[in-house]
């Protein structure tokens, strides 16, 4: 009888054991940006780029993903393949008074959910595409307007094609793109293609 009881002594500790496990509380406060902070998508460093910036944390991975633009993280977050739980959304206010385009500063990080965007405005982020510009106060984000144009959006508002959706190309690109293909079929006509 007493060989019965210690194995399932045993186990019933190892379940208690298991049943207490403390779950350890991953750290989400927003961090600084450095000169090793490299953007997601572009592996460059942020700090050479202006603008605002984001950084998103995913569940169990200890450090955040950062983004060179805003339009760039929203689009992370929205695109299909993202699978990864995100647990926090950071990005600038670009309403403190420390901002500036070139600086959008160092501990003005603000909750995503909770910001205005300017959306439309012509600004151009760190990478050169249109930028959804983020400010804590609504009043900050309609004087961005009355500045640079544009309309103010919540974040739930920012409608998918506005950050998912090419950027539109230079049209002397386009124009030089248009006669990079004339000249490609002239040459395969020419070569009996």
């Amino acid at each position: 009888m007493m060989n019965l009881i210690r194995p399932a002594l045993f186990l019933a500790m190892l379940a208690l054991l298991s049943a207490c496990k403390e779950e350890v509380s991953q750290n989400i406060k927003p961090q600084d940006l450095t000169p090793d902070t490299l953007g997601h998508y572009c592996q460059m460093n942020l700090l050479e780029h202006p603008g605002p910036k984001a950084q998103v944390f995913l569940k169990d991975n200890p450090a955040p993903l950062f983004f060179s633009q805003i339009r760039d993280a929203i689009a992370y977050t929205r695109a299909p393949e993202q699978l990864a739980p995100i647990i926090a959304f950071y990005i600038n206010d670009m309403g403190a008074a420390s901002a500036t385009w070139d600086e959008p500063g160092a501990g003005n990080w603000i909750t995503a959910e909770n910001a205005f965007y300017v959306v439309g405005s012509g600004r151009q982020g760190g990478m050169g595409a249109p930028e959804t510009v983020p400010f804590s106060s609504r009043a900050r984000a309609e004087e961005f307007v009355r500045a640079e144009g544009g309309q103010v959006l919540r974040l739930a508002d920012i409608t998918d094609d506005l950050v998912l959706a090419p950027v539109d190309s230079d049209p002397n690109q386009e124009s030089s793109n248009a006669d990079h293909q004339g000249r490609l079929g002239a040459l395969n006509n020419k070569n009996g293609g």
